[in-house]
């Protein structure tokens, strides 16, 4: 007769895997994909290196979940900003406002999301995220266009620049020190938050308005 596990069994696995991914989420949040290593993952989680890879085969999957548990909780909190009721631009300026602003607080995990060099199937889950992004933008514009406040243009590219200028304007930073001189021509680091965030929203508006950011 085949082993079968016991609802007990099946709690008990659940929970250290959980266990698992939280406290890799932990790492990711206090140095990034860079300081979390396997071995200091598990000891974190209170268990073996081999418990550890019976729930992630691989170092690369462990991390993969990571991120995509991360994202989807900001892909939520964009939606959030997205769907009410107000003008689609005043929309557009809280998406970009609370993902500039959550990503500032985080830097370390903002970092970790958007740009630090990781592993090709964590590249592969951002090009998916992106995807997810942009799609929430293009219903937005599709909504603002249908109303008439916003001109015609092509939803799809103009919900990708969107996804485009507020990745790559946070890059510099958001990049640790080591980093931070590749991107300060881009994002001078003399501007502050407060400046960088009006300037992307600014940037984001005009482009889909052609009207001067109010």
């Amino acid at each position: 007769m085949a082993y079968q596990e016991t609802d007990k069994t099946k709690a008990k696995k659940a929970e250290i895997r959980e266990r698992i991914l939280s406290s890799a989420h932990n790492m990711v949040v206090k140095g990034g994909f860079r300081a979390a290593s396997v071995s200091a993952i598990a000891k974190e989680a209170g268990v073996a290196t081999g418990t550890l890879y019976r729930h992630f085969p691989s170092k690369s999957e462990l991390f993969s979940e990571v991120f995509r548990s991360a994202t989807e909780k900001e892909v939520s909190k964009v939606a959030d900003s997205i769907n009410h009721e107000a003008l689609v631009t005043e929309r557009l300026k809280s998406a970009v406002y609370g993902f500039s602003r959550r990503a500032l607080k985080s830097p370390q995990l903002a970092w970790a999301l958007i740009a630090e060099p990781v592993d090709p199937l964590v590249d592969a889950d951002r090009l998916l995220y992106r995807q997810a992004y942009a799609e929430l933008f293009e219903k937005l514009l599709e909504e603002g266009i249908r109303s008439g406040e916003l001109p015609m243009q092509s939803k799809s590219v103009s919900a990708a620049a969107i996804v485009g200028v507020m990745a790559e304007t946070l890059v510099g930073p958001l990049s640790p020190p080591s980093r931070r001189e590749l991107h300060d021509s881009v994002t001078p680091s003399s501007i502050n938050e407060d400046q960088l965030i009006e300037s992307i929203a600014r940037f984001c508006v005009q482009a889909v308005t052609s009207k001067e950011y109010i």
